[in-house]
């Protein structure tokens, strides 16, 4: 991953920083950690998704000198001790995918020597909204390369990757809905196509619902388009989009999935009163009143839960940018008014050009 070896060696000295991480764990983070701990960085790690955390990846991060409290699957209590855990290590600096660390701060009115901070999810930037932050966090899921490049190409294409990896079929013959037409649902829109399905759209925005018949796809509202649909995927970063209420319009041996950031798009706890059982790794088959509904990895972000996520080249131009973003926070951009902020383009630009 050249891009964040460059980004990394760009860092200034980091001793006396403290930071505590809310990340995906899966193997494309250890670069980052490893070059923090080795430019002087003390690291705490936890998870924002404990389904798509990799075991062997934070017991190799931990044996490097980071310190890590998170595990595949590890239950909302241990999740929530972790946050804890994680904030009682009294970071200076955050790096974040969801905002669960500053939710906690704030919401318990927690005393605090944090800094600053880094946001890379638009679920985390939309939390954030309904917070008074008490230092600058700054958001780079605005940026025009996190959106252009991981939002709107690599999430669906891997979603779809994983998708035939997982059920050992393709998309040929398929109808998929995309709920949700933002740059995820784009990503994802676009990749089904190429991998043969015939895709609808729901999407409550009528900007973007315009949008999406421009670019030429057929717009249903959702409860006229899940009825057509053989596949069925969330891209919304909004609670419980597809539940109780659907259940009934669901076509015999229709697949469930979702590719936001958190797991309660699909209303999980409610499908699965149903009588339901795992038939294939990643793969619930959900008896609803005698038709059968698959539901793909429990509804978690389907690429990173049941896959392995981006392309190394790809998340190499994202890893670089938040590489940038941290050197940002432990610098110039800890003296920043109290606040969410958009990362600027001098702190993250030479990082995406520094191999090219």
């Amino acid at each position: 991953m050249p891009r964040t070896a460059w980004a990394v060696a760009e860092l200034p000295d980091l001793q006396g920083v403290r930071l505590a991480c809310s990340l995906h764990l899966d193997i494309k983070m250890a670069p980052l950690v490893t070059g923090l701990l080795a430019r002087g960085a003390a690291v705490f790690l936890t998870t924002c998704n404990p389904t798509t955390v990799r075991n062997d990846v934070v017991g190799y991060l931990a044996a490097q000198g980071a310190q890590a409290e998170a595990w595949r699957d590890m239950p909302a209590a241990a999740y929530a001790a972790a946050i804890e855990e994680a904030l009682a290590w009294e970071p200076t600096h955050l790096c974040e995918m969801g905002a669960e660390l500053t939710a906690v701060i704030h919401q318990q009115n927690m005393p605090t020597g944090v800094k600053a901070g880094l946001e890379a999810t638009g679920s985390g930037i939309n939390r954030l909204a309904g917070l008074t932050p008490r230092y600058p966090i700054f958001n780079w899921d605005d940026l025009p390369i996190k959106e252009g490049l991981h939002n709107r190409h690599m999430v669906g294409l891997t979603a779809w990757h994983t998708f035939m990896q997982v059920t050992h079929l393709s998309l040929h013959g398929q109808r998929v809905l995309v709920v949700g037409y933002g740059l995820v649902g784009q990503g994802a829109a676009a990749s089904a196509r190429a991998f043969g399905g015939s895709v609808l759209v729901a999407e409550r925005d009528p900007v973007r619902a315009l949008q999406a018949q421009y670019d030429g796809w057929e717009v249903r509202p959702l409860t006229e388009a899940i009825t057509a649909a053989d596949v069925i995927v969330t891209a919304t970063g909004a609670q419980r989009v597809i539940g109780a209420a659907h259940w009934p319009l669901l076509r015999d041996g229709v697949f469930l999935l979702n590719v936001g950031h958190t797991a309660d798009e699909i209303d999980v706890a409610d499908l699965r009163a149903y009588p339901h059982g795992e038939v294939l790794p990643f793969v619930e088959a959900v008896d609803v009143n005698g038709r059968t509904v698959y539901l793909l990895a429990g509804g978690s972000m389907f690429n990173l839960t049941a896959g392995w996520g981006d392309s190394l080249n790809a998340f190499d131009v994202t890893l670089a940018v938040m590489t940038a973003g941290i050197g940002h926070i432990v610098g110039a951009g800890a003296q920043a008014a109290p606040g969410v902020h958009v990362l600027p383009r001098d702190v993250w630009a030479a990082a995406v050009r520094s191999t090219l």
